[in-house]
């Protein structure tokens, strides 16, 4: 793995973020997408893919079916403060908390669910992050109202257990939930790093296959890097 990225401050918090795809439409392929509010501390009124903050809870998280090895390897690398099992359970809870839809498989939790958890162990069903594909990670740069060490993920909509297209359990963190084709996504009033993974995107889709490596924009103190992740 390519080396020279900084260590990450206290004040970056770990972050998981899921890029949702349909592949069923006319339009061609579409990502689910919403926008936040326009009183948010962080990035008010842009258009986002479902994410946010790793919570302490997420490492308590027993999944249905484990990472792919490759990301998992990808994911542990730096991984200050977060295990790569909770980093891709974070990403289904945000997922399951700003949209509704459970990226899961049917079974009984070994253990009761943790704060955070238990709406989503009432439906009946255990996080899956087999379809989990990582695929970007970007720390904020210095001089925001909030940072993160978010990491993206890539998952098909196939996985998702139940009507894709149901957004009744949402939270309302994010409106105008929608999928948007992927060719019309960057017509929408988007934060610069979103602009910049949807090509990522465009990218992998087109190669169809794991990637040789992950992008990684490390702007973790004044100097920005950017690095491969191997």
């Amino acid at each position: 793995m390519t080396e020279g990225a900084a260590q990450v401050s206290p004040s970056i918090r770990n972050a998981a973020t899921i890029i949702l795809l349909r592949r069923d439409g006319a339009a061609g392929p579409r990502v689910l997408m919403g926008r936040r509010g326009a009183s948010a501390a962080f990035m008010p009124s842009k258009y986002v893919f479902p994410g946010g903050a790793v919570d302490p809870c997420d490492a308590q998280v027993p999944l249905a079916d484990p990472l792919d090895p490759v990301c998992a390897r990808r994911l542990a690398w730096r991984a200050a403060g977060a295990s790569a099992n909770a980093i891709a359970a974070a990403a289904i809870r945000e997922l399951w908390e700003e949209t509704g839809l459970i990226l899961g498989q049917p079974g009984t939790w070994p253990h009761p669910a943790p704060p955070g958890w238990r709406g989503f162990a009432d439906t009946g069903h255990l996080p899956s992050a087999g379809a989990l594909r990582f695929v970007f990670r970007a720390i904020t740069p210095p001089g925001r109202p909030r940072r993160f060490d978010a990491r993206f993920f890539l998952a098909d909509a196939d996985h998702v257990a139940g009507n894709v297209d149901d957004f009744s359990r949402a939270c309302d963190e994010l409106s105008a939930l929608a999928w948007v084709p992927l060719a019309r996504a960057r017509d929408l009033d988007l934060p610069f790093i979103t602009e910049v993974v949807l090509a990522e995107i465009r990218a992998h889709l087109s190669r169809e296959t794991q990637p040789g490596s992950v992008p990684f924009f490390d702007n973790s103190d004044a100097e920005s890097r950017f690095i491969r992740i191997e």
